[in-house]
């Protein structure tokens, strides 16, 4: 059941939101790592 669900919220949103959600997560995960880095490098 769950699959079939899946499968029409794929449809319906279609590659192009898929792509968009994916990147959108990637540059948040770019966002987080960046500030990360840059408060580690203030600690010491």
């Amino acid at each position: 059941m769950a699959d079939s669900k899946f499968k029409l919220w794929f449809k319906r949103v279609g590659v192009a939101g898929f792509l968009f959600f994916f990147i959108k997560g990637l540059v948040w995960l770019a966002i987080f790592y960046g500030a990360g880095s840059y408060f580690q490098g203030c600690m010491t």
